[in-house]
């Protein structure tokens, strides 16, 4: 039986993740002073300095995401230091022929954002593998404050561990729930969630379930 919820506690919304590592600022800065050195066509220098300064926010346009933009710093530095590779190496060559370098800094952009999805994912399905809930500390990429992702794992081998499962779900809901100070609501009584359900349980009607609250 096996079953994924995965609780992001931050807004999905964000300018995007690389700008969250502490080489971004002076890495960028040095790429957009010298994009104009990096090409025999003049009309490649606005193009190629507009990705630039568009990078953090093209990459969450580009994320298409349904859950929390949560990055570990590892996930972070292994993104990271895979683009500035890639960026130093396209900066290291001598000037290229026209639509070349625009082009190149296009295919690092569209790498990246397929490295920060996967960052982001892979924690999560790592996640299905246990059974019960698993907190780890992340990245916010909205504001780059450090952040923590709650992630709920059903893999469960016996009915038993099922049951303690939910219960920790349902603690875990509780206690968030009287967390959030922006809310005067009880506690909230998931009648869905509780044994008699649980033989049936999918993934569709338990989320329904807590939607629904």
């Amino acid at each position: 039986m096996a079953l994924l919820l995965c609780l992001g506690l931050t807004a999905a919304l964000a300018r995007g993740c690389l700008h969250c590592h502490g080489n971004f600022s002076d890495k960028f800065s040095f790429y957009r002073h010298h994009v104009n050195l990096k090409s025999w066509w003049v009309g490649d220098i606005p193009v190629s300095g507009s990705l630039l300064s568009d990078w953090s926010q093209d990459t969450m346009k580009e994320l298409h995401l349904a859950i929390p933009a949560e990055i570990t710093r590892e996930k972070l530095n292994q993104v990271a230091n895979a683009v500035y590779q890639r960026m130093d190496q396209l900066y290291q060559g001598k000037m290229y022929f026209p639509g070349y370098f625009p082009n190149e800094l296009r295919a690092i952009f569209r790498e990246q954002v397929h490295l920060i999805q996967n960052a982001i994912i892979e924690s999560r399905i790592n996640c299905q593998r246990h059974c019960g809930i698993f907190q780890y500390e992340t990245i916010s990429c909205t504001n780059c404050t450090d952040s923590h992702v709650v992630c709920f794992g059903y893999n469960c081998e016996s009915s038993a561990q099922w049951e303690k499962a939910v219960q920790g779900l349902l603690q875990y809901i509780n206690k968030w729930h009287k967390m959030d100070t922006n809310t005067s609501l009880i506690s909230p009584s998931f009648t869905c969630l509780e044994p008699p359900h649980l033989a049936n349980l999918t993934l569709e009607n338990a989320s329904e379930c807590l939607t629904q609250h």
